[in-house]
């Protein structure tokens, strides 16, 4: 068990600007719209074809994980194409629905450094998910290697690709000792082995200070089941406990690349059965930059 579980829009065609002059300065201008749109036909069709493929890809690193594999689910439910990186292949092609078309699975290890994740990422990358988290055990520093390091080095092969988009899942309590929560069972467990979210608070401020476009989001305590109640989302550095759907994360995360309102900001979010349901341009837009 992971350490994260304790706690088309089809554009019109138009006609070509020099098409619409001559047809409607001449005299029977109906008619010669009509025939244009005879001959035309087969270029329009194609037109909207090729909009219809056009799709954002975006590349999700740790996508094998409970919750990156739920990222890229709703990424290609949503029309996204997906480079899924991952560290074992073989694993992926059995976890991830590789029979999908608009799903391309890549081997990237986010402790090997930067150029070998640019490589990974690609030209074809418009977007960035970080999804990674370290598995419990003897090592010490494995947290540092995967959540700092290893984030510090996917935001900088976002840099040598040219990559402006990156969407961070992080944790509550990360800021906990500066939000007088030292003493929270929870912040205390997930410091345990590491000093865990030191290592996620340490990334982030890498981040903010990178100059790229982000947002990172802080669940509460993730659950396996499916997503209860509706969600709550505060500024950096509010919430100490609460839970919520791994589900209801992947879709936050996923709707944060459809909304600007969601540029340059930290959100933490739990879900409650009590909580109005709000939409998305609104959950962001109550946000603040800092």
């Amino acid at each position: 068990m992971s350490m994260a579980a304790t706690l088309t829009a089809v554009r019109i065609p138009t006609f070509h600007q020099r098409h619409l002059k001559k047809h409607f300065t001449a005299p029977s201008s109906s008619l010669r719209l009509l025939n244009l749109a005879k001959m035309e036909g087969s270029e329009i069709s194609e037109q909207v074809g090729e909009d219809l493929g056009a799709k954002k890809k975006v590349f999700v690193a740790g996508a094998t994980g409970s919750t990156g594999k739920r990222i890229v689910e709703q990424l290609l439910a949503k029309g996204f194409a997906v480079k899924a990186g991952v560290r074992d292949v073989d694993k992926a092609k059995t976890t991830l629905s590789s029979a999908n078309p608009s799903l391309q699975i890549v081997k990237a290890d986010v402790t090997e450094g930067s150029d070998k994740l640019a490589e990974a990422i690609g030209d074809d990358s418009e977007a960035v998910v970080c999804a990674t988290g370290f598995r419990p055990g003897w090592d010490l520093l494995a947290p540092w290697k995967v959540d700092n390091f290893g984030t510090v080095n996917l935001v900088e092969a976002c840099r040598k690709r040219n990559v402006n988009r990156f969407i961070l899942i992080s944790s509550i309590l990360v800021n906990g000792a500066a939000m007088g929560q030292l003493f929270n069972p929870a912040y205390i467990f997930l410091n345990v082995f590491g000093l865990t979210l030191v290592a996620k608070l340490q990334a982030e401020k890498y981040i903010r200070k990178s100059g790229i476009n982000y947002t990172i989001i802080r669940p509460g305590g993730l659950r396996n089941d499916p997503p209860t109640g509706n969600i709550v989302m505060e500024p950096e550095d509010t919430l100490y406990e609460g839970s919520i759907s791994r589900s209801l994360v992947a879709e936050v995360a996923v709707e944060a690349l459809a909304y600007p309102e969601a540029s340059y900001k930290v959100v933490e979010i739990v879900s409650r059965p009590d909580a109005p349901k709000r939409p998305y341009h609104d959950l962001f837009g109550s946000i603040r930059q800092q």
